[in-house]
């Protein structure tokens, strides 16, 4: 007879409502959705800026996805899927008990019950929540205050995320008009994008220098962010059936289908415009075609994904390249790496592109059963009730960024001092993110060691090329911001 002890009698008995498989393919996706942020956009923030920004850059993203993981516990998690308060918003409360932790995930407005506990499901919607955040950063960076970013992250996600997290998917009142939006290309991407150039207009613009040599530092961590991003999408959109289904599958693939569809089509656009191809041309149409196939990713078909894939790959294209400059006060405002292209603009196509290429068969697969397809399965209505949810998301967030931004300004600066403007990581941080020694420190490091201007008249820069008129306009304007300070 075994001595050994029994440890049998000491495991809980599994709950009948727990699927192991669902279980651990959400918490796999989640894993994926953090990887997009961290380590993904750290890495692409720390490359795609200037060097004197990139520790600066990469920092705003670590912070906020700490901040955002302690506020989702404490309050935002319900305001977003707990218990109706408004019709846009749940109850407040913490999530902090072991009991909350391993009941079964219930979202009660929206009546969703997924085959997981709870614990897994607050931290699959926290790493969305996280990494809107994050990408709304990308408008800011190169001079917001530190301490106003910091100040601004909890309220931002409380007045502004949860709102719309929980409008659209936790059961509010555009989830019963039938809005779809499957992994977030409102509640994420329009609402980052809508922020973000909200934001960058009142903090006011980089360093006329800074924005006019606006080359990355290091294109290869660049290129292995995106490519974090890219692949980490996996889990951004094959999690949102909350079922390891055949949605799920479907809604990787099309993910994956339509983000190479819009980075070649942004390529060509290039080719044709440009006469070279470019790798952060290349970035920024992978970047779209992610966004554009979010909101409709497991309920369209494939040659809808192809489809989107095209347009993703073309209309941001245009905005960021042609239209922007056509529109002198659009142009003045320092949106740093054109979140407002890349995020907002393109989730708004995707929105409503899904209200058209919706199918019957993907809508019922994702168990949305206020919506029967889109335009193409004779639903015509789901077009106009993806535009109401796109106008409210909007309207919603500059409101509200506005506010947050301009209560901030009272107690602390949004932009940096002139002086930490000039210097970057060292001054701010006391950080550098090249160390090379003491002969070239000051004016390597700093991303000052050539004062000449950079021609880019046959160079593709990330974000929006700056002319000559609008770095002496931007001249003009921090000249007379500074001359105010002072």
């Amino acid at each position: 007879m075994s001595n050994q002890p029994n440890f049998t009698d000491l495991t809980l008995p599994k709950p009948s409502w727990l699927d192991t498989g669902d279980n651990a393919w959400q918490l796999t996706s989640a894993s994926f959705v953090a990887f997009q942020s961290v380590p993904g956009l750290v890495i692409l923030y720390t490359g795609i800026v200037k060097t004197k920004w990139a520790i600066n850059s990469a920092f705003m993203a670590f912070y906020a996805f700490a901040m955002t993981l302690i506020c989702w516990v404490l309050w935002a998690y319900k305001v977003g899927f707990g218990d109706q308060m408004l019709p846009f918003a749940g109850f407040p409360r913490p999530v902090m008990t072991i009991d909350d932790e391993l009941e079964q995930a219930w979202v009660p407005a929206a009546n969703t019950a997924p085959a997981f506990p709870q614990a897994t499901m607050v931290y699959f919607q926290f790493v969305f929540a996280a990494i809107t955040l994050i990408i709304m950063a990308g408008a800011f960076l190169g001079r917001m205050n530190f301490t106003a970013w910091m100040i601004f992250v909890p309220f931002w996600l409380t007045f502004s995320y949860c709102v719309g997290a929980f409008s659209l998917w936790g059961g509010g009142f555009l989830y019963q008009m039938g809005t779809i939006d499957y992994s977030g290309g409102y509640v994420i991407h329009l609402s980052s994008g809508t922020a973000g150039f909200v934001g960058a207009a009142l903090i006011g613009p980089r360093l006329p220098k800074d924005r006019e040599d606006n080359r990355p530092n290091n294109l290869g961590f660049v290129l292995v962010g995106a490519g974090l991003l890219w692949i980490g999408w996996n889990g951004f959109n094959g999690g949102d059936p909350y079922a390891a289904s055949t949605d799920a599958a479907a809604a990787v693939l099309n993910t994956n289908v339509c983000t190479a569809a819009s980075l070649l089509t942004w390529t060509i656009c290039d080719i044709i415009y440009f006469k070279k191809p470019s790798v952060l041309g290349a970035v920024q149409g992978m970047i779209t075609g992610l966004v554009c196939i979010t909101p409709g990713a497991g309920v369209v078909a494939g040659w809808g994904a192809i489809i989107m894939g095209i347009a993703s790959g073309c209309v941001p294209w245009v905005s960021m390249n042609i239209v922007i400059h056509k529109i002198p006060y659009l142009r003045s405002v320092d949106d740093a790496l054109g979140i407002v292209h890349t995020h907002c603009i393109t989730g708004l196509l995707g929105g409503f592109l899904t209200g058209i290429f919706a199918t019957g068969d993907g809508s019922l697969a994702f168990a949305s059963n206020l919506s029967s397809g889109g335009a193409i399965t004779g639903n015509g209505r789901q077009v106009w009730v993806q535009l109401v949810a796109a106008f409210f998301v909007i309207g919603w967030n500059i409101v509200w960024t506005t506010i947050i931004l301009l209560a901030i300004k009272l107690v602390v600066p949004l932009r940096m001092l002139p002086e930490n403007l000039e210097i970057g990581d060292d001054a701010i941080h006391g950080e550098a993110a090249y160390v090379f020694g003491e002969q070239v420190q000051l004016s390597l490091l700093h991303g000052d060691l050539s004062r000449t201007a950079a021609n880019h008249d046959n160079e593709i820069t990330y974000g929006e090329p700056v002319n000559n008129e609008d770095v002496s306009n931007t001249k003009a304007t921090t000249t007379a911001e500074n001359s105010e300070k002072q």
